[in-house]
């Protein structure tokens, strides 16, 4: 793996040959466009950078695969913050980040989530064929790496075409966690990092049911800012950040 040091190096060199300004003084804003299942640690983590730094970072969260999309048509973005490496490295083949910058952060976590309410007690995935559990969100696989990671559980224990009647799609993981915490869906497979709220309990799933969530960060080319952007990733993967991320259940880089 490159060191943050032949990093750096080669990231100083993508802006001497791209002829990219430092921002004009008075301008240090950012803008970070974030997987749902961020929203907790960098809410945490943001505040602490802006102190540090004397920034103003305004954050975008929504599902990986929309936000994807988005850059790729030029929306206003500084730094991307993927819960899926695929999304990057299309990203990277389109010449919309810059390569050198991309950073592993972390690996996610899935679990089986229980509204409360309902009163149910679930521990595995097989819990979800009981008759009191009528509709189960996930975010939508097509474009959601933690929805996809759902329906790759199910699909290795053989639940997948049998519990397709009770699915309900949450745009992002967070949209699919708010069918379970109000009630909407008995129960859920979201990210381990949004789970611990007041209305839910959840178990965690096997990790080798699915592929690993291994998650990726990149500057995005077109940022007026790409060292503020480097220097944000490197922060959320530095001694502030880290415990952070830990704390809401992600496995960090050295550890998977």
């Amino acid at each position: 793996m490159m060191t943050t040091t032949k990093m750096l190096g080669r990231f100083a060199l993508v802006l001497v040959f791209s002829a990219i300004l430092p921002p004009p003084a008075g301008s240090q804003e950012l803008t970070v466009a974030a997987a749902s299942d961020l929203t907790f640690p960098l809410k945490e983590i943001g505040p602490l950078f802006e102190r540090v730094n004397g920034v103003k970072i305004t954050f975008i969260f929504g599902s990986t695969g929309n936000l994807a999309k988005q850059i790729e048509h030029g929306a206003p973005v500084d730094v991307f913050f993927a819960a899926d490496v695929g999304f990057v490295d299309h990203l990277k083949r389109k010449g919309k980040t810059i390569p050198e910058s991309q950073t592993l952060y972390a690996q996610g976590r899935i679990v089986l989530a229980t509204a409360k309410q309902t009163g149910l007690a679930l521990t595995e995935l097989g819990d979800l064929l009981r008759p009191e559990v009528r509709r189960v969100a996930i975010a939508n696989p097509s474009h959601a790496p933690y929805g996809r990671a759902a329906r790759e559980a199910l699909e290795s224990v053989g639940l997948w075409e049998r519990l397709r009647p009770k699915l309900v799609y949450g745009e992002n993981i967070r949209h699919a966690l708010q069918f379970v915490q109000t009630g909407n869906a008995e129960a859920g497979i979201v990210a381990l990092s949004v789970a611990d709220v007041p209305e839910v309990s959840y178990a965690l799933i096997d990790q080798a049911l699915h592929k690993p969530l291994s998650q990726m960060a990149a500057v995005v080319k077109r940022s007026p800012r790409p060292d503020l952007a480097l220097a944000f990733i490197q922060f959320v993967n530095g001694p502030r950040g880290r415990p952070i991320m830990k704390r809401y259940g992600f496995l960090l880089p050295g550890d998977f």
